[in-house]
């Protein structure tokens, strides 16, 4: 039989089917010594002896640490338009992390029912113009198109404190919200904790019950990887003059180009010039 881990506390295994059938599990001593299972992974699993057994974990399309989540379908940038400000520096060194990860990123922008400026305003319509997915939402309502979003894919949340990733979550599913306190309490008793990883339901979805891409580390991506991982960036990657471009002072160079045409915002290309930059001088030091 075949199933996802969606959650893991010590050396018992939740797993879900694709008949949102849950099963309590174990896992096979061999397995263990080969791989660290993940909430996200698919398995192979049987009955012997009155217990559920996985014999086999697949092999994953992508696996992230903070949340320890493996098979992730995509990643849900929460961002606010005001109390924290919006932040296009923030957005886009977010959206590099993930594609690097091949997931994909969508942008929920929250407090849209607030009074906010005009320049944040054009920053949302700049995305809302480019090659990722945006959502509005107010207080008093919820773009339907989340819950869509969210159906049939394991997703993470991201962005900083006080955007409203709960609220969002708790308007989709007000039992996430009892379900993640329960966990917490139950997980908080006595002198040691186990170990918790848990994907948890929300809608017809899964979604990780902590915020993914909370430290923003590029020590890991290599300079000529990084403009694959900005989707205006995308259409234009092809045609520079230099094989090797990786657009910043080069001639001939296609993404340059677009910029100075209004194809890709100036914004976007000078946040990838700074991470850049960071990446190049890491590489110096070393």
């Amino acid at each position: 039989m075949k199933a996802r881990i969606i959650k893991i506390v010590s050396k018992e295994y939740t797993l879900l089917d694709e008949d949102m059938n849950k099963y309590d599990a174990i896992l096979m001593g061999k397995i263990r010594l080969q791989i660290v299972p993940s909430a996200g992974d698919f398995v192979e699993f049987e009955e012997i002896d009155g217990r559920y057994v996985i014999q086999k974990i697949l092999p994953r399309s992508n696996k992230l640490i903070r949340p320890s989540v493996a098979n992730v379908d995509q990643a849900i940038i929460v961002m606010s338009t005001k109390d924290p400000d919006f932040s296009i520096n923030l957005v886009d060194r977010l959206v590099m992390l993930i594609m690097h990860e091949n997931i994909k990123p969508v942008l929920c922008v929250t407090k849209c029912d607030l009074d906010y400026s005009d320049e944040i305003e054009e920053m949302i319509q700049e995305y809302e113009r480019g090659n990722i997915q945006v959502i509005r939402t107010a207080k008093t309502s919820l773009d339907p198109s989340l819950a869509e979003i969210l159906s049939n894919r394991v997703s993470v949340l991201t962005g900083q404190s006080g955007v409203g990733k709960s609220t969002l979550l708790n308007k989709l599913n007000p039992e996430f919200h009892l379900a993640t306190q329960k966990t917490s309490k139950a997980l908080g008793r006595g002198k040691h904790t186990t170990r918790h990883n848990e994907l948890f339901i929300v809608g017809s979805g899964l979604v990780a019950d902590t915020p993914g891409f909370s430290s923003l580390d590029f020590s890991h991506i290599e300079k000529d990887e990084l403009a694959h991982t900005i989707p205006d960036f995308i259409p234009y990657l092809t045609g520079c003059r230099f094989n090797d471009c990786i657009h910043e002072n080069e001639p001939g160079c296609k993404i340059k180009e677009a910029m100075e045409k209004g194809l890709i915002p100036v914004n976007r290309y000078n946040n990838y010039i700074e991470v850049l930059r960071v990446i190049k001088n890491r590489r110096e030091k070393y």
